[in-house]
């Protein structure tokens, strides 16, 4: 139940009617994995917390380095070389003290990525390499979570929300695995804004899903150009012969689905 400092601490969003005092109790319930600290989680788990989400899990194994600064919101000079969860995990307690946070300063991988993903309502993808990404979409197929899945580079950045029963398949079906070098902020560069907005988006749609307000987000790959300002929105479609989704599609049993996880992890 919300009690009078829930009223006056969300009340501009309880004005909503898309959310009210039911959608506020959605969010109080709920449970947010965040995969990845950096430049796209900074932002989301500050709107969340903000938001009032009952319990953000904050994953990250890296330590806060110089060049992180440019762009990952949630820290300051001071805190160069401590480790980015626990870090967020003050901050955010600082900006929300009613919030349950959940700090993992260790590689999410194998069991112990499934139990955080099986333990979430919603799981947001703020890692920055193709072999996470690839381990977080297979783990939410095998325990139907939803999954919003965001990056960036240089001025351009994506997002989409996939979600069961993966009508318009999974990442898997739109990035096939492969181990070519892929651009990302280390080797291409980044702005700081650019994640900025990516990062925000991903915490709307996961505050969208846990208030059950409709979306035609689903199975939609948005491409954003930052010096342009303009959208392109492609409608995914299920790989028939995904090894990931599709199996999961077919016979319905998750615990036949590869499990990727090794790699770096979270930018």
């Amino acid at each position: 139940m919300l009690n009078d400092q829930d009223f006056l601490r969300y009340s501009r969003q309880l004005l909503l009617n898309e959310i009210g005092a039911r959608g506020q109790q959605n969010l109080q319930s709920a449970t947010v994995l965040l995969c990845g600290l950096g430049g796209l989680g900074s932002p989301a788990a500050l709107y969340l917390a903000a938001a009032g989400v009952g319990t953000l899990i904050l994953a990250d194994d890296d330590r806060l380095h110089i060049t992180n600064l440019q762009r990952q919101i949630l820290y300051q000079t001071n805190e160069i070389g401590q480790l980015k969860a626990e870090i967020a995990k003050c901050h955010l307690s600082t900006l929300n003290p009613h919030v349950r946070y959940i700090s993992l300063s260790y590689r999410l991988e194998g069991g112990c990525l499934d139990e955080q993903v099986c333990d979430a309502d919603v799981v947001l993808d703020c890692s920055d390499n193709m072999v996470t990404r690839h381990s977080i979409n297979a783990a939410c197929i095998r325990y139907s979570k939803p999954l919003i899945s965001a990056s960036a580079v240089g001025f351009c950045g994506q997002i989409f929300l996939i979600e069961p029963p993966w009508k318009h398949g999974c990442y898997a079906c739109l990035f096939p695995f492969t181990n070519e070098v892929q651009r990302n902020c280390r080797n291409s560069g980044i702005l700081g804004p650019l994640v900025g907005v990516m990062g925000s988006l991903q915490a709307l749609e996961a505050i969208k899903t846990i208030c059950k307000i409709s979306t035609s987000s689903t199975g939609k790959l948005r491409l954003f150009d930052g010096i342009s300002l303009q959208w392109q929105t492609l409608t995914l479609s299920r790989n028939q012969h995904c090894t990931i989704c599709a199996k999961y599609v077919e016979h319905k049993k998750c615990s036949s689905l590869p499990d990727i996880t090794k790699g770096d992890l979270y930018d």
